[in-house]
Formats: C-alpha cells, sequence, structure tokens
C-alpha cells in the first residue's frame, strides 16, 4: 500500500472524489446577455419551424424545404436533392464544421460553447423558465432547504411541467425533419403516426429533460470531449474571457480598497463582490484563470460592468482578451489583437476550399448514374458457334422529375458485339434504348456477346455508356469483359 493511499485512508488530506454541488446562477443583464437571447431565439426558431418552410419542386416531389426522407432514400434543402452515392456532400459539411470550430476556437475562445451549442441554448431556456417560476438565485437556494409545503409543490410541479413541454416539442420537432411536417403533426395528434415516431419523440424527450434540466454544466465538463480538445488548439493571441489581474489586484472589499487608496497603497479594482461566480452557469471563478469548465459565454463580463459602474470604476475588468495583452500592459505596452494570423488563415483556406469544391460538384453533377455489377457464376458462357457472352447487372437512375429516355452502348468491343437489354424492347442501331421513371433508378440485365470470329482476350476493359436522348447528358463507368483467351 502506497503512503498516498494510507493517507486518503486515514483522512488526513481531501478525498479523491467529491459530489458534484448544484450551481444556481443568477440573473444578470448587459451585452452578452442580449447576444445570448438573440441567438437562442434565432437558434430555436429556426429549429422549431423550419420543418414547417414549403419548397416548391414541382410534381411529384416533397413540398418540404427541408426533409430528410428516410423511405425513398433522398435528403432535400430547398433547391438541393442529394442521393445516398452522393454521401460525399456530407463529408464535405462535416469537414466544414470541424474546420469553422477550430476557426472560433482560433478567434475567441469556446465561442460555440458560450453561445451556440445545443446543450447551452437548452440549458439557458431551462434556466430561464426556472427563474421566472422559483425566482432568482437566492429564492432557488432558499426554496432547496425549505421543507415540502403545498407552495413548494405547487412550483416545483409547474416548472417540470414547462421543462417537460419544451423537451417534448424539441423531441417533436426533430422527427418533423424526417416526414411532411404538417401530415406527420395530425398523425401524432390523432395517434395514427407511426411507432417509430412516437419511440423518437419520447427518447428525444426524456434526453433534453434531463440533459438540460440536471445534468446542465455536468454535460460541458464531464461528457463533451470539447473542452480537452480545443486546450490543445488555442494559443496566447487567441481571445478569452479573462480576469485582467494586472489591473484587479490586489483585491478586496471596496471599503478596505478605498483605505488603501487613501493611504496611496496600491489597490486593484476588484472587489470581492463574487457576482462574476454566481453569474456562472458553470460554476467558474474566473479569477482564477482560464479553466476547461468555463464556456466563454461572457456573462460574468455583464455581471462585472454592472458592478463597475456602480462603483464609478471604469468597465473591462473581466472582458475578451488574450494572454499576449496581459504581459504587454505589464510592459507598459499598447494590446494588440491578431485575428489574422497563420492557423486563423490556414482554418479558412480549407472552409474555402472545401466549399468551393462542394459548389462546383453541387453545380456540374450528373442528373443521371450508372453502375455495373458482373456476373460471379458463371463469369463467362462459351456458346456453340464460338462467341462469348458475359451478363452483368445494369442499375439506371434518374434523378429528374419526369420519366426519361436513356441509349446504352458498351464500347471497347469489336464490330459486331451484340448487347442485349433483357425485357427492353426498344432498339435504335442496335443499341437499346431504356426508360427510367422520375426520380427513381432501375435495374435491368444486360447481356454482351462477342463474334464468333472475335479473338478475344482474357480480359478486355470496356466501358458502359447511356446517352439521354433529349439533353444529351452522358455518363459512363467501367468494368470487364471475360473470355477463355490468354490473360
Amino acid at each position: 500500500m502506497s503512503a498516498d493511499t494510507e493517507t486518503h485512508e486515514s483522512g488526513d488530506s481531501e478525498p479523491w472524489f467529491e459530489s458534484a454541488k448544484k450551481i444556481y446562477p443568477m440573473s444578470t443583464h448587459g451585452l452578452f446577455r442580449r447576444i445570448k437571447w438573440g441567438l437562442l431565439f434565432f437558434t430555436l426558431g429556426i429549429y422549431y419551424f423550419l420543418p414547417f418552410v414549403r419548397y416548391d419542386r414541382g410534381p411529384n416531389a416533397p413540398s418540404q424545404a427541408v426533409l430528410v426522407d428516410m423511405e425513398h432514400a433522398r435528403a432535400y434543402f430547398f433547391f438541393i436533392e442529394i442521393w445516398p452515392q452522393e454521401v460525399y456532400y456530407l463529408t464535405g459539411l462535416l469537414i466544414i464544421a470541424a474546420m469553422a470550430l477550430f476557426l472560433m476556437n482560433a478567434v475567441a475562445g469556446r465561442i460555440w460553447c458560450g453561445y451556440l451549442c445545443p446543450q447551452t441554448v437548452w440549458t439557458d431556456l431551462f434556466l430561464w423558465v426556472e427563474s421566472k417560476v422559483e425566482g432568482d438565485r437566492r429564492e432557488r437556494i432558499a426554496l432547496d432547504k425549505e421543507p415540502w409545503t403545498f407552495g413548494k409543490l405547487r412550483k416545483r410541479a409547474t416548472k417540470h411541467f414547462f421543462w417537460l413541454m419544451i423537451a417534448w416539442w424539441t423531441g417533436g420537432a426533430w422527427v418533423l425533419y424526417f416526414n411532411d411536417a404538417p401530415t406527420l403533426v395530425w398523425q401524432l395528434l390523432t395517434f395514427q403516426a407511426p411507432m417509430v415516431a412516437y419511440i423518437w419523440i419520447g427518447i428525444l424527450t426524456t434526453t433534453t429533460y434531463l440533459l438540460a434540466g440536471f445534468m446542465r454544466e455536468q454535460v460541458c465538463i464531464y461528457m463533451c470531449p470539447w473542452p480537452r480538445i480545443q486546450a490543445a488548439l488555442t494559443d496566447e493571441k487567441a481571445l478569452n474571457v479573462t480576469y485582467r489581474w494586472d489591473r484587479g489586484e490586489p483585491r478586496g472589499s471596496l471599503k478596505q480598497n478605498k483605505k488603501l487608496e487613501a493611504q496611496g497603497m496600491p489597490a486593484g479594482d476588484c472587489i470581492d463582490c463574487y457576482q462574476c461566480f454566481q453569474v456562472c452557469p458553470t460554476g467558474v471563478d474566473i479569477r482564477k484563470g482560464i479553466q476547461m469548465d468555463c464556456i466563454q459565454c461572457g456573462l460574468c463580463i455583464d455581471a462585472c460592468d454592472n458592478i463597475m459602474k456602480k462603483i464609478g470604476k471604469p468597465t473591462g475588468l473581466i472582458a475578451y482578451d488574450t494572454d499576449e495583452n496581459i504581459q504587454r500592459r505589464i510592459e507598459g505596452k499598447e494590446p494588440v489583437f491578431e485575428i489574422v494570423r497563420v492557423r486563423t488563415v490556414i482554418y479558412a483556406a480549407i472552409i474555402a476550399v472545401v466549399g468551393a469544391i462542394m459548389l462546383f460538384t453541387l453545380l456540374n453533377r450528373d442528373f443521371s448514374d450508372i453502375s455495373v455489377l458482373h456476373d460471379r457464376n458463371p463469369v463467362f458462357v462459351e456458346q456453340s458457334d464460338g462467341s462469348v457472352r458475359n451478363g452483368y447487372t445494369v442499375r439506371l437512375s434518374n434523378k429528374r422529375r419526369h420519366d426519361r429516355s436513356f441509349m446504352l452502348h458498351v464500347e471497347g468491343m469489336p464490330p459486331n458485339t451484340l448487347v442485349e437489354a433483357v425485357g427492353v424492347d426498344t432498339v435504335f442501331a442496335d443499341r437499346p434504348i431504356v426508360v427510367v421513371g422520375p426520380d427513381t433508378t432501375r435495374e435491368i440485365r444486360v447481356l454482351v456477346t462477342s463474334p464468333p470470329d472475335a479473338d478475344m482476350p482474357h480480359s478486355t476493359p470496356v466501358t458502359f455508356r447511356i446517352t439521354e436522348n433529349v439533353m444529351g447528358e452522358v455518363v459512363t463507368t467501367a468494368d470487364t469483359f471475360k473470355a477463355p483467351g490468354k490473360p
């Protein structure tokens, strides 16, 4: 047994583990609180009401502007339609999202966590409900200590009712992105919706209720990996919510600081009011420096500025600042803010390049597609007249909203090669004409037979080409033709 273990077992020092203490954030007002309210209403407004926005795509197409149609394997975003084989667009979006997160961190620390993260947004909303029902910080602390009475039960029941309504609408809004929103709402109200919709609403309602109502800051501190990642990405030039200790120290009560100033002794602007600590949603004392628990929401800035105004001191004792500027002020130099630097340029360039590639491919993508699967058993059939036949399964995709005809041609084969599409009767110049319905795929079996007198090698590269008969759009894919010849 180690000495450290013995020490902890004997009770001579602090325990290794401690239960999380409940945090009672105090309400505040100011610039950053207004920014947070504005972003909260903006983001939640989009999330809750976007499924009801309509977009006319023409006949035979869903009219919901943003929709993930699992049944037909499509994703729609206004005029953009994504098919399963175009999953690389999702890859591009994930790269852009990651780089945007890195860029925000390089510019202003955990600005995502403080203003835009869903956990932060819904926790803010739940805290607002709690303060309206149970009162501000002092009232909530006193209510927790009170014995259970009818008044306390009424307040708690009211709070949890509104929490559950918000959580329920959150889960309900999510499933609306996967089906026509007005139709699904009516089905849900009349209990005719698919069971999977009720299950997912239940799951999302429960998780929102628990994460935003009870776990709150513990999600940010213990469950989210981003605090650990961003700590490795930040540098001394990144803006972070910072206690300017060069101005605030030595701290003391207002009375004590005034007495020191009257005696000509140094006194800091911090008066130990603890307002910055009491408004923090994660229970951080920003005066201890940058900490992993801090989500950089800026509420401590508002609280401190309000106090500074009351005592006649300049605002900005707590502000968005850099480690570099703290040192520069100590040295008597002017602060500098370098938003444009190597890492921010790299992140922005990656976002621009990936976005440009996605835009280019989106504007120039084909509205038809072809894929070919060669028969495996048998790979080829040698017929009595000396000809060789290969079989293929060909899948044609039509991404338009109307029927389209495609001419099928196999290139790379000798003259007089026979190309047959089973079940296709229309042929032009010995080439099958395949009709594919609107916004769908069609699978056909194609037989390619070489001429009897052709001396085919064991493997011949071939190209399957389809040409759309009206617009002339051409799409190709490669495969091989197998024969008993020499390799």
